[in-house]
Formats: C-alpha cells, structure tokens, sequence
C-alpha cells in the first residue's frame, strides 16, 4: 500500500474516513455523508474517532466492501463492523449501526425510560 492507495478526510463530527484500496471519490463523499448524519445527533458528548473503508482487490469475493469503525463518544467507545457488496449498502449499513450505538450511549443513564419503582427489598417505597 502506497501513501496514494490511502484517502483521509475530515467529517463534521471530527471522525476521520480512510479509505485503502480503490475507493473512488464519489464512495468516500457518500460514507462521509452518512457517518456524519450518523454522529450528528443533537446532545451527544465530543464525538471523535475513525473509520476505515476497504474494498477486495479479488474479483470472486461476494462481499467486497468492508468498513470498520471505532467512535468515541465522550468516555464511551463505539466499534462497528460492516460487510457488504456495494459501497451504498456499506454506507447504510454503518450508519444504521453507528446510529443504534451513539443511540444506546445516549439513553444508557437516562431515568424517564425506568418505568417501575425497584421493590421494597431494594430500597423502594413502602407500603
């Protein structure tokens, strides 16, 4: 791999996307597109990290695209796998996981989604 293989950009979420291999412009523009309407969710802590995009040099293989990300998002890490046969159906495969992840971080200390009160054993009301 040549330092020319190797296309680094900047997302607005301060998330950077590598691509290695041949990975067109065009490609990189839309999962840089989807990775920041992915990251960018109103009332998330500093959100930093990497992607990283390849596709198989080896005609035969099925799932060619392949994408990798870690995000970190305050004191939480995010890592996201994706395999798939076109670079769109990447995109969209990373975003609806990177989504679901800064989604399950967002709401894992939010007390409104607690809808009982714990038992009396456990320090709830008592009757």
């Amino acid at each position: 791999m040549t330092a020319k293989d190797v296309g680094t950009r900047e997302t607005p979420a301060a998330v950077r996307v590598r691509a290695d291999g041949e990975v067109d412009e065009e490609a990189l523009a839309y999962l840089r597109e989807k990775v920041g309407t992915a990251l960018e969710r109103p009332g998330l802590p500093p959100v930093s990290g990497e992607v990283r995009v390849r596709r198989a040099s080896a005609h035969h293989v099925a799932l060619p695209w392949s994408a990798g990300a870690e995000i970190r998002v305050g004191g939480d890490l995010v890592v996201v796998h994706a395999r798939e046969a076109t670079v769109r159906e990447l995109a969209d495969r990373l975003h609806d996981r990177l989504r679901a992840g800064t989604e399950r971080i967002a709401h894992r200390n939010d007390t409104t989604r607690r809808t009982a009160a714990p038992p009396p054993w456990r320090g709830g009301p008592q009757q």
